[in-house]
């Protein structure tokens, strides 16, 4: 089972996905999570809090507060305190999951990654960061690639399943709707699991 990344900032429960994940992985190393571009911006955040485009605009207050933590941007006092309180109220586990994300995984002729690859370079010398931020370039590109690509971060309204790539973002945390793409032999279709959407 492939995880695709946007882990954190996504709802309220950053922290329990996360736990979650760490949960399965341990008990079936079958389980494969990926890097999204929501858990980069959360590492970078980590790292030093001026890093605040991705995290502050786009979650990070709820990623935050699932761990117990409100992030006071008021000052940069204050803002390097929560920081500091968010740093203490992360387990070493939680982190430790977040830095060993890999890019891409591929099994058989598919080709896992968060956001796409870029057409026209080999798949196993693509950039890490086309891999969770890549849009445009690789969506509009008809062509096939080495394999069948399949990648999330660019919300569909139902999930799209082309020649060259599959794109599994129903826009779970707004609408309630995650969606996988199952492959059996040759034959693929979609599983779609329904909760509350999250309210922001």
């Amino acid at each position: 089972m492939i995880h695709l990344g946007d882990y954190v900032d996504r709802g309220s429960d950053s922290r329990g996905v996360i736990e979650f994940l760490l949960k399965r992985i341990d008990a079936d190393e079958r389980h494969v999570a990926l890097m999204g571009n929501h858990d980069e911006g959360f590492l970078d955040f980590l790292a030093n809090p001026a890093n605040d485009r991705l995290f502050l605009n786009f979650g990070g207050f709820d990623t935050a507060a699932s761990y117990g933590v409100l992030l006071d941007i008021h000052s940069g006092a204050a803002l390097a305190e929560s920081h500091r309180e968010l740093l203490d109220a992360m387990p070493d586990a939680h982190f430790a999951f977040l830095r060993d994300l890999r890019r891409s995984a591929s099994f058989g002729d598919f080709f896992f990654c968060h956001a796409g690859v870029r057409p026209g370079v080999p798949l196993e010398a693509q950039d890490p960061h086309d891999l969770i931020w890549i849009r445009r370039e690789f969506l509009d590109h008809a062509g096939l690639f080495e394999k069948v690509i399949v990648h999330g971060h660019t919300p569909v309204r139902v999930p799209e399943a082309k020649p060259n790539r599959v794109n599994v973002d129903t826009r779970a945390y707004e609408t309630g709707c995650l969606t996988c793409l199952v492959v059996e032999g040759r034959e693929k279709r979609f599983l779609t699991a329904r909760a509350e959407p999250h309210m922001p």
